[in-house]
């Protein structure tokens, strides 16, 4: 048992999060070479080599150079086992952003420094504060022109209304950014070029009252270091590490991932300051990580990411207690006795199959459709269930249905495969067959990734009309649809579990039918 909470105590899981171009997936894999699971970084749009980051695995998102669904990533770096979850930028994917934010510690939010904080990254921010996860800031793109350091840093300050503690600070920017200064431990990193940040960077540790340092940086930037220096002491937040755990204040680095410059002191410090796996909300109570038995829970399905075996894999995040190879345990939401063979972990671009894992880590569990979304997995306790993962409601609707009815086999898999996902959710209106579904998704790239996943992936070509409906309600209870007074432009529809619901073009027609049906309780998630 206390090796098995040692383990678990060096396990850091964390998301990165970002508006879209901020380099979120630049820097996930510079950690990851830093890490050593990587011996060379390709950027997400590099000129110089023919790359794709290793966190994109899917073929659109290296065609795009956007990432459109998380990665689960893991390595080791100096004593501590990391699981990194990158997740989309694209506000269009935000549903599995929220998603994979259930299954982190620690969220580290990067910055654009030419344009600070920007909308996705307020909506992001706000899903961490609403789970009152600890936050570290990395401002990335320091080597290109950018906004003053003190307006970035009372940006983030004044738009996201936190407190912040720039540990680190920029000398320079640009093509004049020669380095940083840790104000805690009060010395200066000079960076060397790395080969175009395809290697770790060089650097060079100074102290501040170093005599040559004049010569180095230049006067002029030695003088404004040393006036800010000044000025972050005198009007800045004090550092404190209990206020970072509780999500109430942001240590902010600066750096570039595009050159690794900060991102390895970035990655020690973040490690120093950061927490090992969190308490978990459950029917049953608060299930600490140490706890002794296993449990978890299904925050991600993603299917063929092996176009070779066309798997499935649902991703678990253990919340307690050590995993072993072809345990047992109760798929509590079935009701039933699964074995855990053969779980998988990502390391870079690589699978491993995983003998043991520990509360924090995330492991991929091979799935014939046995898995949902939010599923709770127990060792002991055949009654637990963690707190449910929500769901957004569909803004966007199309019909959709395939070009060759042979395909017609394919066509309903893959629509299956990707409602389990969660990419889609499916519509249908009632006695109408799967030839013609209406599909609902958050935003609309997401009809983009659905007809090129179906043939890509299912070899099925499609047509989609798209529909002038913006709203879903749920019918609670058990008012008789027949009788329902419909407006011209709202239809009635199934969901997938057949369950009642009313498609609306607008929110004065959920008024209108409000009133012309006394007694029909409408609810914006199933029931």
């Amino acid at each position: 048992m206390m090796n098995t909470k040692k383990e678990i105590n060096r396990r850091r899981t964390f998301a990165i999060i970002s508006h879209p171009d901020a380099g979120k997936t630049t820097l996930t894999e510079k950690l990851l070479l830093y890490g050593g699971a990587i011996r060379e970084a390709g950027s997400v749009k590099s000129r110089r080599a023919n790359k794709h980051a290793v966190s994109d695995w899917m073929e659109i998102e290296k065609k795009r150079g956007i990432s459109v669904t998380s990665s689960v990533l893991a390595f080791e770096y100096d004593g501590f086992h990391i699981n990194i979850l990158d997740t989309p930028g694209h506000e269009d994917f935000s549903e599995d952003t929220y998603r994979t934010l259930m299954a982190a510690d620690v969220a580290v939010m990067v910055i654009d420094s030419a344009k600070g904080v920007e909308a996705q990254t307020k909506k992001l921010f706000q899903v961490c504060k609403m789970r009152h996860i600890p936050i570290f800031t990395f401002i990335n793109k320091m080597d290109a022109a950018g906004r003053d350091a003190f307006d970035l840093v009372d940006d983030i300050e004044t738009v996201l209304n936190i407190k912040s503690f720039p540990l680190f600070w920029p000398i320079g920017s640009g093509k004049d950014f020669k380095g940083i200064y840790n104000r805690l431990e009060k010395n200066i990193l000079l960076f060397d070029e790395s080969n175009h940040g395809m290697n770790q960077a060089l650097m060079t540790k100074v102290n501040l009252e170093d005599e040559q340092l004049k010569d180095v940086l230049s006067e002029e930037l030695y003088e404004k270091l040393r006036e800010d220096i000044e000025l972050l002491d005198m009007a800045g937040d004090d550092f404190s590490h209990e206020e970072i755990l509780k999500g109430d204040l942001t240590p902010i680095f600066f750096g570039s991932a595009l050159t690794n410059f900060g991102v390895e002191p970035f990655l020690k410090t973040f490690l120093e300051y950061t927490v090992s796996p969190l308490a978990r909300n459950s029917n049953a109570g608060v299930i600490e990580p140490t706890a002794d038995s296993f449990t978890g829970f299904i925050f991600k399905i993603q299917a063929n990411m092996n176009k070779f075996h066309r798997d499935r894999i649902a991703f678990l995040r253990i919340c307690s207690g050590q995993y072993t190879k072809n345990m047992s345990v109760t798929h509590v939401n079935e009701n039933r006795e699964v074995r855990l063979a053969q779980p998988t972990q990502f390391m870079a671009d690589e699978r491993v199959i995983v003998e043991k894992a520990y509360a924090g880590d995330i492991i991929g569990l091979h799935d014939v459709g046995t898995y949902n979304i939010g599923d709770t997995l127990s060792e002991k306790d055949k009654t637990l269930l963690f707190d449910p993962i929500p769901r957004f409601s569909p803004e966007h609707f199309a019909k959709i249905q395939t070009v060759n009815a042979m395909k017609r086999k394919q066509f309903i898999k893959g629509i299956e495969q990707l409602s389990k996902e969660g990419t889609i959710q499916v519509f249908k209106r009632p006695f109408a067959g799967m030839e013609e579904l209406i599909i609902g998704v958050v935003g609309i790239l997401q009809f983009d990734v659905l007809t090129y996943r179906l043939n890509n992936e299912y070899n099925v070509e499609v047509s989609m009309n798209k529909q002038p409906y913006r709203f879903v309600k749920w019918i609670k209870g058990d008012y008789n649809i027949e009788e329902i007074n419909l407006t011209m432009d709202t239809i009635i529809a199934v969901d997938k579990d057949e369950n009642p619901v009313l498609l609306f073009s607008n929110e004065w027609s959920i008024k209108m039918i409000q009133d012309r049906n006394k007694g029909l309780e409408l609810s914006d998630v199933s029931i």
